[in-house]
Order: C-alpha cells, then structure tokens, then sequence
C-alpha cells in the first residue's frame, strides 16, 4: 500500500495539496473488492487537485468560514438533540417512524441489522450551506441482546482499549484525563485502501445517566492532524487545517436505551471534510458520501461484538462484582478496579 505522497509521485504531475479521500474518524470501512472502475475512481480522488476541474474558487485548505458553517450546522444539531432528550419522547429515531416502518426495523435490529438514516440540519428552516467544504449527517442504531446498559457504558468509557475494540481502524487509544462522567481521549485511526491514511484525534467526550434504563453523550474531536510518515523514524503530523482535508471536525451523540432484554445503541455523527471540485463531482460524489456511512455501520458492529464479547467472556460473575463496585464509585472507575483485579 502507498501513502499520499506516494500517489502524488506516481501522478507525474504537479501536486497541488488539494488531494483528498473523506474519512471519518471513529469506526471504518469494511474491506471492498476494488475492480478497475472502483481503483480508477479512487485514484481519481486522490488526485482531482491536479487537473484543469479545480477552480481557485474551491481552496483546500480550512477557512474560517468553512469552520463558521460547521460551527453552525453543530450547534443547530446540538439544539435539536437537548430538545429531544429534554422531551424523552422518541429516543430513538426509528420510534418517530409510522407504525408499519417502525416494527419493520424493531424486528431488523432484533435480527442483528443495523438501521441507518442520513440526516440533515436546518437553521430558520433553510439548509446550513458549507463554502468549499463538505458536511457528512447519518444516525444509526444497533441492539445487543442480552445486555445492560452498564454493559454498553463499560465498553464505551473503556477508551484504553478501543484500539482492541475498533481495530484495525484504531490502532492507538488512551484515557488522558478523567473526572467522573468527563473524558479526554487519543485515539490513532488508520485506513489502508491503495492509500494508508493515519490521523491523531484527541476527543473530549461527557457521559450521562438520564434514567435506570437511559443514558447518553457528547463526543467532539476537539484536535485532528493527518500523519505523515506514521510509525517511522520522520513521522510528522501535517499542520491542521492544511493537509488533504481527509477530516477536519467530527461531531457525535450516543444514545443508549435498555429494554427488550437488550441495549439499543444509537450514534449520530457529522463531520467536515473537504469539498470535491465541481468538474469530477459527478464521478466522485457517490463514492465519498458512501463513507461516512459505511463508517458508522462499522463503529454500531464493532460495539455490538465488544460487547457481546465481553459478556461472554465474564458471564455471570462479572457482572455482580461490577455492579457492586458502581455503587461506590464512576462506571469506568468500576471498570478499571475490575481489569486491575483479574
């Protein structure tokens, strides 16, 4: 596998840094058999920067207005979701669905189908416009069966070893700080497809307990930086905001509810990546708006399995000792002092 620059040298042309392959942080894409249309696609996103299609209207670059638009589409997102929970009604968003649709996708989750929408936020009911960038919205929902909701929680708040849970997507994970409910995390994201692309993330994410049976929470990257050379003796990390745009913000809200002798597990996630030049939108666009999806398909399946995992691992001994410990002190503390134990 070859990195960017790599791509950029076997171009034979001039690179003009406005290369770029959307990526979404947490989670990725599942292995895909690439055939010739699907390789020349690929290479032809990496490579859009240096053909006559790029405008110096459409920079690479992050701006502040490209961040102003995230800013409010995320805060308009963010208006939307404390609604919601203020209300508790449809905590889940298939609940709001007509009453066919929504025992259809009760009896897919049931069935270990993940259910998946893509979303859009308007602000005075107009759509939030992105100068030269790309906003990517989707919501999906998974169930674990047989689970707890402190089950979910254990897994989630164990960030030490994501890179074991969401591997190989993840490679690096770890707790930086944390006071009580409040986490700061690293995590390294790593995607190889005829390119390999590694991003530093650091996330500051807040847990909260809304019921016996609820609990939600708020992630946001608050630091990402594409890496170069990763793993060698000259890796570097690209000034943020003036790499490839693979990624420049992300955005995430959890949602977990137990009932039906299982946990439903439900993400929402929007990220800013850089835009595709007008010229080669139509030839590119499907293949990146794909990603963000097929992103979050593999963060709700790589939960579900963890903790799937994790309850079989542990049985019905675990368990008990956990939820004796909880009662003394924070869900990943409780964690900790059993890792530590066994």
């Amino acid at each position: 596998m070859c990195e960017i620059k790599q791509l950029r040298r076997l171009s034979g042309r001039a690179w003009s840094n406005s290369g770029g392959f959307a990526r979404q942080s947490k989670g990725g894409l599942q292995a895909l058999a690439l055939g010739p249309l699907t390789s020349l696609l690929l290479l032809g996103l990496l490579l859009f920067g240096t053909g006559a299609a790029v405008s110096a209207a459409e920079p690479s670059k992050l701006t502040p207005k490209m961040s102003e638009a995230f800013a409010n589409y995320v805060a308009a997102t963010d208006a939307r979701n404390n609604s919601e929970l203020q209300r508790g009604t449809a905590w889940l968003w298939i609940d709001s669905l007509p009453e066919a649709e929504r025992k259809r996708a009760y009896a897919a989750l049931e069935q270990g189908q993940a259910q998946l929408e893509q979303r859009g936020t308007r602000e005075s009911g107009g759509e939030i416009s992105c100068p030269n960038c790309m906003i990517h919205h989707w919501e999906g929902l998974a169930f674990i069966p047989g689970a707890k909701l402190d089950d979910v929680l254990r897994v989630l708040e164990d960030y030490n070893h994501h890179a074991e849970y969401y591997a190989p997507d993840v490679t690096q994970s770890r707790i930086e700080s944390h006071d009580g409910d409040h986490f700061r995390v690293f995590l390294r994201f790593r995607r190889q497809k005829i390119i390999t692309v590694v991003l530093n993330t650091e996330h500051d994410v807040t847990y909260y307990r809304d019921s016996a049976s609820r609990a939600h929470s708020r992630s946001s990257a608050t630091r990402i930086a594409e890496v170069d050379n990763p793993g060698k003796a000259n890796e570097r990390e690209e000034l943020a905001g003036d790499d490839n745009g693979l990624l420049w913000g992300m955005e995430t809200w959890w949602r977990m509810e137990e009932k039906n002798n299982g946990v439903y597990v439900q993400s929402e996630v929007v990220s800013l990546t850089r835009n595709i030049p007008t010229g080669l939108r139509w030839m590119i666009g499907p293949f990146v708006t794909a990603i963000p999806k097929e992103s979050l398909t593999f963060t709700l399946a790589a939960t579900r399995k963890a903790v799937l995992s994790h309850l079989q691992a542990h049985g019905n001994i675990y368990k008990p000792r956990f939820e004796l410990l909880s009662n003394f002190c924070s869900t990943a503390d409780a964690n900790t002092l059993l890792n530590f134990s066994e």
